[in-house]
């Protein structure tokens, strides 16, 4: 039996920029006790305090000097001596503007005042890898995030090697990139570093492949016609899980998807390509497209219900076969139902949603959330250190 990893007392800590604990899915089981998180968003700190009720869940900005200080005052009196921060990315992203002025940028200052202040045995910072090309304003100069944090926690911490990990490095059948530092106090005597990358990545078949497939739901129900199996694909869905349903598109686009093999887009069908007007229309070669079987899912976005977006769609299978798109039929013509992203986020099957959500707020903390079996593996790589100490 594999031994399992987990601090002998509990490390308590500070969860920044929280989203809905997407990261903590598995710290009680690993021993780390958030004792308190922060989270700008009203309808996200209550789906967070839905998942972790113990939790002193402050809910505003903190770039607000008051939230600040109650941040650091509650963090204090709990004794942390963990600060998690996943500050937002959307400045830094590629799927976003890359706006070097974005004032979202710049919250990562927070998160290094929180450490300065707290000193915390450990700390951990993720972001998005364009992290370490984005400039910021530090003492009247523009300098690149990492030189920042450097400068400010250098004499304070040790940092890691490796910083830009991929997640299907690590167990998780999604690729996703991230820059994270993991830090741990110089008196702590110990450098924390991730676990070798493992040898084999999950691929969507493993992770996915086994669910049942399902037909999509037609917007327009004049044209439901043609898919007189969905109810029952439906009901077998909901036999694995409440969230394996399809949902809603437009026959327009899921036609396109029906003639398009998996690892493609229909940019590169020769009959079934968007168009306008009857004319192709011109767009980026990875939208339109159908996710990779032998390959872990691609990057799971906010918007994972949107078609034409960049590679949404479920990899489908055979149902007739030909290299004429006007013959060749494809099955799943949809984008990935929940409990798809949930298995391909690495989280737990039984993921405890609070019944007042609806599916766009569950797919955007999907999406901004990094993968907690990244978070979990991390963590235990860190047990192992400071056992061994």
């Amino acid at each position: 039996m594999k031994e399992m990893l987990k601090f002998k007392e509990p490390l308590k800590a500070l969860s920044l920029f929280c989203n809905v604990g997407i990261a903590e899915s598995y710290f009680k089981e690993i021993g780390v006790d958030v004792k308190v998180a922060n989270e700008l968003l009203p309808e996200r700190a209550k789906f967070y305090s839905h998942l972790y009720p113990d939790v002193n869940m402050i809910n505003g900005d903190i770039t607000d000097h008051n939230i600040f200080q109650k941040v650091i005052s509650a963090a204090k009196r709990s004794k942390v001596d963990f600060v998690m921060a996943t500050p937002p990315c959307q400045g830094m992203s590629c799927a976003g503007r890359k706006d070097p002025k974005d004032p979202r940028n710049i919250l990562v200052y927070y998160a290094i005042e929180a450490i300065k202040i707290i000193k915390p045995k450990f700390a951990l910072i993720e972001n998005v890898p364009m992290q370490q090309h984005t400039k910021i304003n530090y003492k009247g100069k523009d300098v690149f995030i990492p030189e920042y944090v450097e400068a400010e926690l250098g004499d304070s911490y040790t940092f890691n090697t490796e910083r830009v990990v991929n997640a299907a490095d690590f167990g998780v059948p999604q690729s996703r990139k991230r820059y994270i530092y993991l830090m741990a106090r110089k008196d702590q005597n110990l450098i924390w570093n991730f676990p070798k990358k493992e040898k084999h990545q999950i691929t969507a078949q493993e992770a996915i492949g086994h669910l049942p497939s399902l037909d999509p739901l037609l917007r327009e129900e004049s044209e439901r016609w043609r898919f007189p199996d969905y109810e029952k694909k439906k009901k077998a869905g909901l036999k694995i899980s409440k969230w394996h349903y399809a949902t809603k598109q437009s026959w327009k686009l899921v036609e396109l998807m029906m003639h398009t093999p998996s690892g493609k887009s229909a940019f590169l069908n020769d009959h079934f390509f968007p168009k306008k007007n009857g004319r192709r229309v011109k767009g980026a070669p990875r939208t339109y497209m159908r996710m990779f079987w032998d390959k872990p899912a691609t990057t799971i976005m906010q918007n994972s219900d949107v078609i034409s977006a960049f590679i949404n769609v479920h990899p489908g299978r055979v149902v007739v076969d030909s290299d004429d798109d006007r013959e060749r039929i494809y099955s799943d013509a949809r984008t990935l139902s929940i409990y798809e992203l949930i298995i391909l986020s690495s989280l737990p099957t039984n993921w405890n949603i609070p019944e007042w959500a609806d599916e766009k707020l569950i797919r955007q903390v999907i999406g901004e959330g990094i993968p907690p079996l990244l978070i979990k593996k991390a963590i235990e790589s860190l047990i192992k250190e400071y056992q061994s100490c």
